[in-house]
């Protein structure tokens, strides 16, 4: 990569140096080494980073000075790769016994190592270098301090979190399983992903799904679809947009799900049902001002029409639930965390509930 393709939203400060870097991890990491006394941590991490999103000399630098902080052995660096950005790399870090995982990158490499360490036990720490930093945001992580990131990473606490797990059916009739730690659906979120300008993104961050969305939302298409919650009977629907979440809250701090929490054991999910421009201007309005402004107060709920403030908008409904069964009339794109992951006919998705170990401050 040359100095002119390097992303310049993984230097966490203009100014930061390696060595500045490494004197203000191992300063951190010693801090809360200290803090813990003689509680016994793990002495060997490992660290899955994408490339492009990374300054490889200023992570390395950070690294290195929490293991001598913290008496870790040398860290064992796991590189991503186009077709695989993290699962393969996360299982050989369990099998290398590594002690903690580190994700450095974005939605994608945190999902692809999330879905690797399932079922291992292994705690995941989070470097976010990506777009949306979606699962370091709904658990109010650093987002922009990598000495922070990684003294957490070396010297942090252990947090239990729900694991999504779906099984994709294909059109062709094969299926697969994956896991997610934020959100899975089809319809305007799935289109947007697949519209999105990956140069602009890279460019604009976020704000390159704004055109995506224009895109997507032509022709105000629906989704007919047959769907079925936990052990009630199967329904009928059509539907703008269905979207399944562990978390709720997005880029630029848009809470889509007010009612999810990543450790409840239950998915939220939410089903847009728009007919005109005035109901997309109700759904925007409950979304971004409701949601994030009313629903957290007692007052706020009573004004939007109850606890869970969909009364007024006959566009946008709630549901929450264990497990989801969807078939679809059609082959529609599919999105995990942000990416788009193909056509599906149908889907199954469940929750794991304490799936996922976290590595928090």
């Amino acid at each position: 990569m040359t100095p002119d393709e390097q992303d310049t939203s993984a230097l966490p400060f203009s100014e930061t140096t390696p060595e500045q870097v490494a004197r203000r991890t191992a300063s951190e990491t010693a801090e809360k080494t200290e803090e813990h006394g003689s509680k016994p941590r793990p002495r060997r991490a490992a660290l899955v980073y994408n490339p492009v999103k990374v300054d490889i000399d200023v992570l390395r630098s950070s690294v290195e000075a929490a293991e001598a902080a913290s008496d870790y052995q040398p860290t064992i660096w796991l590189e991503t790769t186009e077709d695989d950005p993290g699962t393969a790399m996360a299982r050989q870090a369990v099998d290398q016994g590594a002690s903690v995982v580190l994700a450095a990158g974005g939605d994608g490499t945190v999902r692809a190592v999330a879905e690797g360490l399932r079922g291992s036990g292994l705690p995941l720490a989070l470097l976010p270098r990506g777009t949306g930093n979606l699962l370091a945001r709904n658990l109010e992580l650093t987002l922009d301090s990598i000495d922070e990131s990684v003294s957490t990473a070396f010297a942090g606490e252990d947090r239990d979190v729900d694991l999504g797990v779906v099984t994709l059916r294909r059109p062709d009739g094969s299926t697969e399983e994956r896991a997610f730690v934020v959100m899975a659906g089809l319809g305007l979120d799935a289109q947007m992903i697949v519209n999105t300008d990956d140069d602009l993104k890279k460019k604009a961050g976020w704000l390159a799904y704004v055109k995506a969305i224009g895109q997507s939302l032509k022709g105000g298409r629906r989704i007919k679809l047959r769907f079925a919650l936990d052990d009630h009977d199967p329904r009928i629907a059509r539907v703008h947009t269905l979207l399944v979440g562990n978390c709720g809250s997005l880029p630029a701090n848009i809470l889509l799900l007010p009612d999810a929490a990543v450790d409840d054991g239950v998915l939220d999910i939410v089903a847009l049902r728009p007919d005109g421009l005035a109901a997309w201007a109700s759904i925007w309005f409950k979304i971004i001002v409701e949601n994030k402004l009313l629903h957290r107060t007692e007052i706020g709920r009573k004004l939007t029409g109850g606890e869970d403030g969909t009364k007024k908008v006959h566009a946008l409904r709630y549901l929450r639930g264990q497990r989801l069964r969807v078939e679809v009339a059609e082959p529609e794109e599919f999105e995990l965390d942000g990416d788009a992951f193909g056509e599906v006919t149908g889907f199954e998705i469940g929750v794991e509930p304490g799936g996922l170990t976290v590595r928090v401050p």
